[in-house]
Parts: C-alpha cells; structure tokens; sequence
C-alpha cells in the first residue's frame, strides 16, 4: 500500500517523506493518503504560502491561535534573546525564573478572576487536564471528596488528552478511545438555530437549557458536582453564540448548588471577541479560567490556569500533611515560551490589539451576516472576528445535508482554491483571521467564501 501511496510524489518530496513517516492528528488518514498533504512553507500577516508559490489569506489564525499574525519579528527576537539568556528553567522544588513570574503576574492583571495563582502548561488539552484534576484535588483537601463530578456540554471542546477529551462533548473523540471517564457529564447542546423547539423564542430555549442543567444536577445529586465548563463561544462544535439569556440562567443554577464554573477561554480569550475574554462579551463569572493559543499568538505553546486565591490557599494549608502539590510538567513555565507570550500582550496593548479586532469584527460580522441571502446558507453567527456560516439542504426547514455528500468539506476546498484557508465542521465553515486582518483584507477573505459558496451550489446542484 505504502509504495502506492507514494507514485503520486516524486520520493525524496517532503509530501512522500510525509506520508512515509508522520502520524497527522485530526486527519482522515484514508484520503491523507489518497491526496496527500499541503505543505506550507513560509507565512507573513495574514498570509500564507504553499511549496508551490501559491498564496492563502489564514482565514482560520492557524488553529483559532495565531492572533498578531505570522512574522512578527519582536516575538523572534524575544526569543533568540532569552534563549541565549537562560534556555531553560524548571518550576519544580521551588525554582523560578523571571519571564514565568512576569507573565504570570500580567496574566493576573488582566483576567476577570481577582487575586489567585496561575499554573502553566503547553496546550488547552493540558490546560483542562490540569482544571480536572485541581477540581478533585481541591474538594479532597476541604474534605468534599464526594465533589467529584463535572459538566460539561455536547457539542463542546476542550482537548483531546484523556480527561480533555472527555470532557470534549463531539462523538469522534469518544469513539474507539474508551473516552469519556466516569464523573464526567454531558448537558445539552446551546445550538438556538438547531436545538429550538417550534415556537420557541431564544429567552425560552435559554430558560430550557438552564432547567435540564438543574434536572441534571439534581438527578446526579448537587452535591456530587464540583464544576461546570463552558467555552463562551463554542469552537469546534460549530462557532456557537449561545443567546443573551444563556450564560446569566446557568449561572444562576450552579450559584445555587455552589458548583465552579470553569471558563475555557482557549479560543476566545485575548482580544477574539473584541474583548479581552470571552467571558466579558458573553455575562459568565468565572471561577478559574483556561488560556491557551493567543496568549503567545501559537509562536511557542503555552498554556494557563488560573485559579483563584481560595483555591490556592486550601492547597498551601494542606501542604503539611500532602507534602507536594504532586502535578506539573517539565515545560510547564519554559522560560523562552513565557518571553515571547509577556511580550506578545505587551504587544497586543501598545497597538491596541483588542479595540482593533472590535472595530475590525464589525465589518467582518457585516459581510458575514450579508451571506445569509446565499441559497445554501441557513444561518451564519458569530462575534468579534469569529464567525460561521452552516450550509443547508433546505433554507425554509434548515434540512441538514446527508453527511455522505461532503458538501461542508468540498466548500472548504473551493475556498483554499480561492487563496482563503478555512475549516469545515462538518457542514459548517468556520472563520477566524488572525486578530490583525484590516478591512481591505476582511473583504478579501468574504469574497472568497462567497466564491466558494457559488462553487459549492453548483455542485449541489449536479448532485
């Protein structure tokens, strides 16, 4: 099979020694193999480049990370220079150093949680692997070790690790890995333009996910709950905008029982939604938070939990009879990683980043909006510079189309032919420029979807 594979490549090809040695994550390895990859070699802006001299607009930042863009030539000598400094340094048995303390302590400053510590890892998986554990932990320690259970929804995504994963409410990362675990529970889908009942107006379906929570809870018994996690916008579910109403009522059901609400903030924080958080724009008060992604615009990975001052405390208390606070990773605050993230919000503040990506997001929601008169668009969403578009069969009755005809996907590959990266969700394309894009460029980026949309009803059309 292997040498097949490869006739369509010349053998010392970067796409043949692709397929002859990497394991792709989220890839569908059959038609990896049927068409091989597309390799990027160079990327400046919003721009990016394939091997073979053909130029994209990123219409997805990468993976919803790379926020100021590609080429940022202040982070790479950040880099450089504190790579030369001190290239690598533990937090383990009381070690430090300063580009961790430093952007711990800007972290604090600016997120919606006073007082309290932040943790650091490398990805949002490990993130909320970590907001996981720290949930058992700490209800162990107040003795609650009933506390053990936690919330999250379907349709969510917070990681693919076993514990992320399980919370991670999307069938394909369940399927075949035994996923999730026990303790971890699932609510319902906050999907208005798919979930709704006939009638139903967005304060009463918010109103109704706010009672299955309760009926939830009080099935499984409150006190068996330690916490609830949500991302403001849901990500890879399909960009959700839950209705104003939603957030405000879930609260208000885990205030009641005293569960946590763990605010996954991995797509959405750091200027995507026109706000610093995501939970500014949408009404949640958080009780610990996750960072990831734009925190270092993806130029090294790093990731955050932010926990408040409580938390910590219940931890410092019981250190005489645990010993160790027994969990952290060997990257876990990697001085170059936290350099180049200290100065990436800098960055984001001195060129007033966040007030940009709101002025911007309003131009970019206006030509997303202005797709719904496309015959195969039945509802588009979003908020600041995130934004979906989800194709239907039937715009009258919002029929789905049949999943075998991969019409989402062939959308997406029309628009890469239009010089646009994007990403489909099933029938749902996804869009999220770096936080940078100007108006010239959001336009740019709309008149390819709207290319790729009239690509995809002829192909409708010939079905």
């Amino acid at each position: 099979m292997s040498q097949a594979l490869h006739n369509e490549f010349a053998p010392d090809s970067i796409e043949a020694r692709d397929l002859a040695h990497l394991l792709h994550p989220a890839t569908n390895l059959g038609q990896l193999h049927r068409e091989g990859p597309l390799v990027q070699t160079h990327a400046k802006g919003v721009y990016v480049w394939d091997n073979k001299g053909k130029q994209y607009l990123e219409g997805m930042a990468g993976l919803w990370c790379t926020a100021l863009g590609y080429g940022e030539e202040e982070l790479a000598r950040v880099a450089q220079e504190q790579m030369k400094k001190l290239a690598y340094s533990q937090l383990f048995a009381a070690r430090t150093n300063e580009p961790s303390v430093l952007l711990a302590e800007k972290i604090k400053s600016m997120v919606p949680i006073e007082s309290g510590r932040v943790f650091f890892g490398l990805s949002g998986s490990d993130a909320n692997d970590t907001q996981v554990k720290l949930m058992w932990y700490y209800h162990n320690l107040i003795g609650k070790p009933e506390r053990k259970k936690i919330i999250a929804r379907r349709g969510g995504y917070h990681g693919v690790t076993v514990a992320s994963g399980s919370l991670t409410g999307l069938p394909p990362f369940h399927a075949q890995f035994d996923l999730p675990l026990p303790n971890v529970l699932h609510t319902d889908f906050p999907h208005y333009y798919r979930e709704r009942q006939e009638g139903e107006s967005e304060e009463e379906f918010a109103t109704r996910m706010a009672d299955s929570l309760e009926a939830l809870i009080q099935s499984e018994g409150p006190d068996t709950v330690a916490a609830f996690i949500a991302e403001p916008v849901m990500g890879v579910g399909g960009v959700i905008v839950p209705p104003a109403d939603y957030y405000p009522k879930i609260q208000a059901v885990l205030d009641r029982h005293g569960i946590f609400f763990i605010d996954d903030e991995v797509i959405c924080g750091f200027g995507r939604t026109g706000k610093a958080f995501g939970a500014e724009a949408v009404g949640i008060r958080p009780t610990t938070m996750t960072i990831a992604k734009a925190v270092s615009s993806a130029y090294l990975p790093l990731s955050g939990v932010i926990i408040p001052e409580f938390i910590y405390e219940a931890m410092v208390d019981a250190s005489p009879d645990v010993g160790n606070f027994a969990h952290g990773f060997t990257y876990s605050g990697h001085p170059v990683c936290a350099a180049v993230a200290l100065r990436n919000l800098e960055i984001m503040e001195e060129r007033e980043i966040f007030a940009h990506a709101a002025k911007v997001g309003e131009s970019f929601q206006a030509r997303l909006n202005a797709l719904a008169d496309h015959p195969l668009v039945g509802d588009t969403r979003g908020v600041g510079l995130i934004g979906a578009v989800e194709l239907v069969a039937d715009k009258a009755t919002a029929k789905p189309f049949d999943a075998s005809a991969g019409v989402g996907a062939h959308c997406m590959t029309r628009a890469l032919e239009h010089g646009l990266v994007t990403r489909a969700l099933g029938d749902v394309l996804a869009l999220c420029p770096p936080l940078i894009i100007s108006e010239n460029e959001v336009d740019e980026l709309f008149t390819s979807v709207e290319q790729a949309l009239d690509d995809t009803l002829r192909y409708v059309q010939a079905m």
